[in-house]
């Protein structure tokens, strides 16, 4: 069975990562999706349960449900986060990493990790969308899928 993990932060989830799953879900069997976190950055914007919501409804608005969401937190070195990833994601037997970030890249290389390369998709970044949320440019509803939408609009735009 082929597992494909795709690790980040997800901060938020959008429209770009939402297309690398959607790819994930057509080609494989088993798409696990990993929730980065831990000593809060400063600039993530959500927590991971908001993370998890986000990816959950926009998941669900595409009818994608092969795919699993686990999460992990940060660790000391690098390679102990990389054995989190896999033991989130149930250790399975040649994995593909699914990433765009070299480094995140070569962590799993060197341990012998598949790793299928994401281009990134110009304007969909989440640095880029959390400065609009910020800014409350409105802009960045055109960025993210609509379950993400939702999720933001609660926590940084109710009424």
């Amino acid at each position: 069975m082929s597992t494909c993990i795709f690790p980040g932060r997800f901060q938020p989830f959008h429209t770009g990562q939402l297309m690398v799953v959607q790819g994930m879900a057509q080609t494989c069997e088993k798409p696990i999706i990993v929730i980065c976190h831990g000593s809060a950055r400063e600039d993530d914007l959500f927590n991971v349960d908001q993370v998890r919501e986000m990816i959950s409804a926009s998941l669900l608005e595409e009818g994608i449900v092969e795919a699993t969401i686990v999460d992990v937190t940060d660790s000391d070195s690098n390679e102990e986060w990389a054995d989190k990833v896999l033991e989130a994601a149930g250790n399975p037997v040649s994995p593909k990493i699914w990433s765009g970030d070299e480094e995140m890249k070569a962590l799993f290389e060197k341990q012998g990790i598949e790793i299928q390369n994401i281009k990134p998709v110009p304007g969909f970044t989440g640095k880029d969308i959390r400065e609009m949320i910020i800014k409350k440019d409105m802009s960045w509803r055109s960025k993210v899928p609509g379950g993400t939408m939702v999720v933001i609009d609660n926590v940084y735009f109710k009424e």
